[in-house]
Protein backbone atom coordinates (compact mmCIF):
# COMPACT_ATOMS: atom_id res chain seq x y z
CA UNK A 1 0.00 0.00 0.00
CA UNK A 2 1.77 3.34 -0.84
CA UNK A 3 2.03 6.19 2.15
CA UNK A 4 0.33 9.39 0.92
CA UNK A 5 0.76 12.38 3.44
CA UNK A 6 -1.25 15.26 3.06
CA UNK A 7 -0.83 18.82 5.19
CA UNK A 8 -4.26 20.50 6.17
CA UNK A 9 -5.56 23.19 7.88
CA UNK A 10 -9.01 24.14 9.90
CA UNK A 11 -10.99 25.76 7.80
CA UNK A 12 -13.33 28.79 10.23
CA UNK A 13 -14.59 30.99 7.25
CA UNK A 14 -16.95 28.89 5.63
CA UNK A 15 -19.70 29.07 2.57
CA UNK A 16 -19.44 29.73 -1.18
CA UNK A 17 -17.95 32.80 -0.57
CA UNK A 18 -14.85 31.47 1.98
CA UNK A 19 -14.48 28.58 -0.74
CA UNK A 20 -13.93 30.82 -3.84
CA UNK A 21 -11.63 33.30 -1.90
CA UNK A 22 -9.90 30.13 -0.65
CA UNK A 23 -9.30 28.72 -4.42
CA UNK A 24 -8.51 32.39 -5.88
CA UNK A 25 -5.50 32.79 -3.23
CA UNK A 26 -4.33 29.18 -5.30
CA UNK A 27 -2.67 27.53 -2.16
CA UNK A 28 -5.11 25.70 -0.81
CA UNK A 29 -8.04 23.33 -1.91
CA UNK A 30 -11.06 23.46 0.03
CA UNK A 31 -12.35 19.69 1.47
CA UNK A 32 -14.32 18.19 4.29
CA UNK A 33 -13.26 15.21 6.37
CA UNK A 34 -16.07 13.10 7.63
CA UNK A 35 -17.17 9.55 9.61
CA UNK A 36 -16.63 7.81 12.45
CA UNK A 37 -17.26 9.21 15.77
CA UNK A 38 -16.68 12.41 15.17
CA UNK A 39 -18.56 15.30 13.20
CA UNK A 40 -17.83 16.31 9.51
CA UNK A 41 -14.91 18.98 9.82
CA UNK A 42 -14.06 21.52 6.80
CA UNK A 43 -10.51 21.69 6.19
CA UNK A 44 -8.11 23.49 3.43
CA UNK A 45 -5.54 20.69 2.21
CA UNK A 46 -2.06 22.27 0.52
CA UNK A 47 -2.26 22.29 -2.75
CA UNK A 48 0.73 21.53 -4.28
CA UNK A 49 0.63 18.05 -2.99
CA UNK A 50 -2.45 17.35 -3.33
CA UNK A 51 -2.14 17.93 -6.71
CA UNK A 52 0.87 15.86 -7.30
CA UNK A 53 -0.36 13.17 -5.43
CA UNK A 54 -3.50 12.69 -7.63
CA UNK A 55 -1.43 11.74 -10.42
CA UNK A 56 -0.54 8.35 -9.02
CA UNK A 57 -3.48 6.44 -9.35
CA UNK A 58 -3.09 4.44 -6.53
CA UNK A 59 -3.68 7.69 -4.31
CA UNK A 60 -7.30 6.81 -5.26
CA UNK A 61 -7.37 3.17 -3.44
CA UNK A 62 -4.60 3.98 -0.67
CA UNK A 63 -5.31 5.04 2.77
CA UNK A 64 -4.64 8.54 3.49
CA UNK A 65 -2.41 10.74 5.93
CA UNK A 66 -3.95 13.96 6.50
CA UNK A 67 -2.67 16.00 9.03
CA UNK A 68 -4.95 18.39 10.17
CA UNK A 69 -3.09 21.36 12.27
CA UNK A 70 -0.28 18.71 13.61
CA UNK A 71 -3.12 16.20 14.45
CA UNK A 72 -3.25 12.94 11.76
CA UNK A 73 -6.11 11.65 10.60
CA UNK A 74 -6.16 8.35 8.32
CA UNK A 75 -8.68 8.74 5.46
CA UNK A 76 -9.52 7.75 2.00
CA UNK A 77 -10.97 9.68 -0.95
CA UNK A 78 -14.87 9.94 -1.24
CA UNK A 79 -14.85 12.40 -3.80
CA UNK A 80 -13.26 14.80 -5.82
CA UNK A 81 -15.30 17.79 -7.61
CA UNK A 82 -13.10 19.48 -10.64
CA UNK A 83 -14.05 22.80 -12.53
CA UNK A 84 -15.76 21.85 -15.44
CA UNK A 85 -13.31 22.98 -17.98
CA UNK A 86 -9.82 24.01 -16.16
CA UNK A 87 -7.38 21.40 -14.74
CA UNK A 88 -8.37 22.67 -10.73
CA UNK A 89 -9.74 20.42 -8.01
CA UNK A 90 -12.82 22.83 -6.61
CA UNK A 91 -13.58 20.72 -3.49
CA UNK A 92 -12.38 17.10 -1.55
CA UNK A 93 -14.52 14.95 0.38
CA UNK A 94 -12.51 12.44 2.98
CA UNK A 95 -13.97 9.71 4.67
CA UNK A 96 -12.17 8.82 8.22
CA UNK A 97 -11.03 5.08 8.30
CA UNK A 98 -10.93 2.92 11.60
CA UNK A 99 -8.03 0.40 11.58
CA UNK A 100 -10.44 -1.97 13.05
CA UNK A 101 -13.63 -1.98 10.33
CA UNK A 102 -13.34 -3.15 7.12
CA UNK A 103 -14.12 -0.27 4.05
CA UNK A 104 -15.29 -0.97 0.68
CA UNK A 105 -13.23 0.41 -1.94
CA UNK A 106 -13.02 0.23 -5.63
CA UNK A 107 -9.11 -0.44 -6.84
CA UNK A 108 -8.10 -0.61 -10.16
CA UNK A 109 -7.42 -3.50 -12.70
CA UNK A 110 -4.11 -4.19 -13.69
CA UNK A 111 -3.86 -6.47 -17.16
CA UNK A 112 -0.49 -7.63 -17.73
CA UNK A 113 0.83 -10.42 -19.74
CA UNK A 114 -0.71 -9.39 -22.87
CA UNK A 115 2.65 -9.31 -25.32
CA UNK A 116 2.77 -12.90 -24.31
CA UNK A 117 -1.20 -13.93 -24.53
CA UNK A 118 -1.51 -16.75 -26.33
CA UNK A 119 -4.52 -16.06 -27.77
CA UNK A 120 -3.51 -12.86 -29.30
CA UNK A 121 -0.14 -13.58 -30.16
CA UNK A 122 -0.82 -16.96 -31.85
CA UNK A 123 -4.07 -17.18 -32.23
CA UNK A 124 -5.11 -13.65 -34.03
CA UNK A 125 -6.81 -12.59 -30.82
CA UNK A 126 -7.95 -9.35 -29.14
CA UNK A 127 -8.29 -8.26 -25.95
CA UNK A 128 -11.61 -6.78 -24.40
CA UNK A 129 -11.33 -4.91 -20.91
CA UNK A 130 -15.00 -5.35 -19.43
CA UNK A 131 -13.86 -3.27 -16.14
CA UNK A 132 -11.21 -1.39 -15.33
CA UNK A 133 -11.71 -1.43 -11.43
CA UNK A 134 -13.02 -3.82 -8.87
CA UNK A 135 -15.08 -3.19 -5.46
CA UNK A 136 -13.77 -4.83 -2.07
CA UNK A 137 -13.39 -5.29 1.36
CA UNK A 138 -10.76 -5.32 3.88
CA UNK A 139 -9.55 -3.62 6.59
CA UNK A 140 -7.66 -0.72 5.55
CA UNK A 141 -4.19 -2.61 6.41
CA UNK A 142 -4.92 -4.98 3.61
CA UNK A 143 -5.86 -2.21 1.15
CA UNK A 144 -4.34 -2.82 -1.80
CA UNK A 145 -3.06 -0.36 -4.36
CA UNK A 146 -4.22 -1.99 -7.20
CA UNK A 147 -5.20 -5.86 -8.53
CA UNK A 148 -3.24 -7.62 -11.49
CA UNK A 149 -4.72 -10.38 -13.77
CA UNK A 150 -2.02 -11.90 -15.82
CA UNK A 151 -3.23 -12.78 -19.30
CA UNK A 152 0.08 -14.87 -20.72
CA UNK A 153 -1.95 -18.29 -20.93
CA UNK A 154 -5.40 -17.29 -21.96
CA UNK A 155 -6.35 -18.63 -25.35
CA UNK A 156 -8.80 -17.47 -27.85
CA UNK A 157 -13.08 -17.30 -26.86
CA UNK A 158 -11.72 -17.36 -23.13
CA UNK A 159 -13.79 -15.10 -20.48
CA UNK A 160 -12.27 -14.31 -17.52
CA UNK A 161 -14.29 -13.49 -14.22
CA UNK A 162 -14.10 -11.76 -10.68
CA UNK A 163 -14.12 -15.52 -9.64
CA UNK A 164 -10.67 -15.80 -11.45
CA UNK A 165 -8.73 -13.14 -9.55
CA UNK A 166 -6.43 -13.89 -7.10
CA UNK A 167 -6.99 -11.55 -4.31
CA UNK A 168 -4.44 -10.48 -1.29
CA UNK A 169 -4.91 -12.27 1.71
CA UNK A 170 -7.79 -10.50 3.83
CA UNK A 171 -9.79 -8.98 0.60
CA UNK A 172 -12.65 -10.24 -0.50
CA UNK A 173 -14.76 -8.88 -3.55
CA UNK A 174 -17.92 -7.23 -3.04
CA UNK A 175 -19.91 -8.68 -5.89
CA UNK A 176 -18.71 -12.08 -5.03
CA UNK A 177 -20.20 -11.94 -1.90
CA UNK A 178 -23.57 -11.01 -3.37
CA UNK A 179 -23.57 -14.94 -4.69
CA UNK A 180 -22.23 -16.49 -8.04
CA UNK A 181 -24.61 -14.79 -9.69
CA UNK A 182 -22.95 -11.51 -9.69
CA UNK A 183 -19.36 -13.41 -11.10
CA UNK A 184 -19.05 -10.34 -13.89
CA UNK A 185 -16.88 -11.33 -16.67
CA UNK A 186 -14.14 -8.84 -16.42
CA UNK A 187 -12.06 -9.74 -19.60
CA UNK A 188 -12.03 -11.66 -22.48
CA UNK A 189 -10.12 -12.41 -25.44
CA UNK A 190 -12.07 -13.16 -28.61
CA UNK A 191 -11.09 -13.51 -32.82
CA UNK A 192 -10.18 -10.66 -34.27
CA UNK A 193 -12.78 -9.95 -36.94
CA UNK A 194 -11.15 -9.22 -40.63
CA UNK A 195 -13.19 -8.03 -43.37
CA UNK A 196 -11.71 -9.70 -46.37
CA UNK A 197 -11.47 -8.36 -50.07
CA UNK A 198 -14.53 -10.20 -50.92
CA UNK A 199 -16.63 -8.91 -48.49
CA UNK A 200 -15.92 -5.42 -49.80
CA UNK A 201 -16.22 -6.39 -53.11
CA UNK A 202 -19.66 -7.74 -52.48
CA UNK A 203 -20.18 -4.82 -50.34
CA UNK A 204 -19.18 -2.20 -53.24
CA UNK A 205 -21.33 -4.19 -55.63
CA UNK A 206 -24.23 -4.39 -53.46
CA UNK A 207 -24.19 -0.45 -52.82
CA UNK A 208 -24.06 -0.17 -56.64
CA UNK A 209 -26.81 -2.24 -57.25
CA UNK A 210 -28.88 0.03 -55.25
CA UNK A 211 -27.72 2.64 -56.82
CA UNK A 212 -28.55 1.93 -60.03
CA UNK A 213 -32.10 0.48 -58.78
CA UNK A 214 -32.83 3.94 -57.24
CA UNK A 215 -31.57 5.70 -60.57
CA UNK A 216 -34.26 3.38 -62.45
Amino acid sequence: MSDFSLKASVRHDLGKGASRRLRRANQQVPAVVYGGEKGAQSIAVEKTAFYKAIEDESFFSSVITLLIEGKEEQVVVRDLQRHPYKPLLTHADFLRVDATHEITMNVPLHVVGEDACVGIKDQDGELHVLANEVAINCLPKDLPDYLEIDISNVEVGTTLHLSDLALPAGVTSVDLSHGEDHDNAVLSVTKMKVRTSDEDEDGESDSEDEADNSAE
